[in-house]
């Protein structure tokens, strides 16, 4: 799938069964909650800290649901995800192409 038709079928999924999309502000604030989530399976997989009980251990889970809300945004607002990612990636380039090769932190 790609990430334009990841934003149809979002719309689409929204538009037969979602009602509507929640407001812009309300979407921001369930993407903060997904980022928590997704940082809880993170900090508990690959930190010190330990799962409870019963406790989601699925960071793909969470990443996807990350990337619905954040989809769900991208429609409200009008942004083009797929040229939106080619725009930061060009951006990414020109700014770091020298930098992290250059980076003795990064070198073991």
């Amino acid at each position: 799938m790609t990430i334009k038709e990841a934003q149809e079928n979002v719309d689409k999924w929204i538009k037969t069964y979602g009602v509507r999309y929640f407001n812009e502000l309300t979407n921001m604030a369930i993407l903060t909650e997904e980022v928590g989530e997704l940082a809880r399976i993170m900090s508990r997989k690959y930190g010190e800290q330990s799962f409870k009980e019963g406790e989601n251990q699925d960071p793909a889970e969470e990443m996807a649901d990350v990337l619905w809300v954040l989809i769900c945004l991208a429609n409200q607002t009008g942004v083009d995800l797929t040229d939106a990612l080619k725009k930061s990636i060009e951006k990414k380039t020109q700014r770091d192409k020298e930098r992290h090769i250059n980076n003795q932190k990064l070198k073991h």
